[in-house]
């Protein structure tokens, strides 16, 4: 059985909730073995609010203690919390998220726990109650790795990586390269091998400006660093095309033609993913050593506490992370070169 440690999120937040309802689903525990870092308090609070629940737990003070076939919940904190759901700045929100990630992180880098599932939190929170360092799971999580993870937005019929993450706007101009995209789709490449078992992915790579600079009028990014990167891949007989206009892109089901889509910066790949998947999309975060996935909405302060939670991306986080674990230990054995992966230098000795 795959134990899959669910952190709680922001306990102000709709996490609790999402988790509570996504667990109700009885053929989870026969697929998997849940482990909830929280707090008995918290889920007995939340459960009260959701109409035909029948959330039951095993309280346990260890991974070791956990139960096959049964929901299993670790204590992460013993303080005393008056829970308030959508308050964005209530107490002990950001704190109690923070302790609970930081408990599973620990125990899947000990390997006591086999995938990590996450649920929404407020990064402000987090900075002002836990850790004032704190950027987001996926930055918190290459930090305690010694990675440089990426997210990989993943539905149905749509991958979406970025090469620029959380980083202003401003500031995405200068921080492109061609080096940089090259990493980025070699990182992306490897991972829809071994994570998704996709051999010889086709990969789009959007522009950076409107109209791909058009000629230069809008900016020259593209001809000077998007399809010189694109060109290594075609040098190599690997399919990555483009670059391609982002608007015209998505408006025209393009990308149902490839396998993944790299954005240039935030919202120009997660804006059309979050209107294409809906509620049904993940986050996977790549280019770690374990499996992690979340939901791919927030906190939504707003609903917190009402019953009115979509648990679907919970739930599809869950699967999604089972999926990649048996994926990943599937193709463990695959070595890059099954990716025929040139570097720059590799090539240029070639020619």
């Amino acid at each position: 059985m795959i134990r899959v440690g669910i952190t709680v999120g922001d306990i102000h937040g709709i996490g609790p909730e999402i988790i509570i309802k996504a667990l109700n689903d009885k053929r989870i525990t026969e697929i998997c073995t849940p482990i909830i870092y929280g707090n008995p308090k918290l889920f007995s609070f939340y459960k009260k609010g959701i109409k035909e629940s029948d959330f039951f737990y095993h309280a346990i003070k260890d991974v070791s203690q956990a139960v096959n076939g049964k929901i299993n919940l670790i204590t992460c904190w013993t303080d005393e919390v008056k829970f308030e759901p959508g308050n964005a700045n209530a107490a002990f929100g950001g704190k109690a998220a923070f302790l609970s990630l930081e408990a599973a992180t620990q125990d899947i880098l000990q390997g006591k726990i086999d995938v990590l599932v996450t649920a929404p939190v407020d990064k402000s929170n987090i900075q002002r109650e836990g850790d004032p360092n704190f950027k987001g799971h996926t930055e918190y999580l290459g930090e305690k790795t010694g990675k440089k993870p990426i997210m990989l937005m993943v539905d149905q019929d749509l991958k979406v990586a970025l090469v620029t993450g959380h980083t202003a706007l401003k500031e995405v101009s200068k921080s492109i390269t061609k080096e940089l995209i090259i990493d980025k789709i070699n990182i992306v490449r490897e991972n829809l091998l071994h994570d998704f078992s996709i051999r010889n992915p086709k990969i789009a790579v959007l522009g950076l400006n409107p109209h791909n600079g058009d000629d230069g009028l809008f900016g020259e990014e593209e001809k000077n660093i998007i399809v010189p990167a694109i060109q290594h891949f075609k040098e190599q007989a690997i399919p990555v095309m483009g670059p391609f206009p982002s608007d015209g892109f998505f408006a025209s089901g393009s990308y149902h033609k490839f396998d993944a889509v790299i954005a240039m910066y935030h919202d120009q790949g997660l804006i059309p993913f979050k209107l294409i998947a809906g509620m049904d999309g993940v986050n996977f975060t790549m280019n770690l050593p374990f499996v992690r996935v979340s939901p791919d909405h927030g906190t939504a302060f707003d609903i917190a506490g009402k019953g009115k939670a979509n648990e679907i991306g919970m739930r599809n986080a869950l699967y999604a992370a089972l999926d990649i674990y048996k994926s990943r230990a599937l193709n463990k054995d695959l070595s890059k070169n099954a990716l025929k992966i040139l570097t720059p230098e590799e090539l240029n000795k070639l020619k």
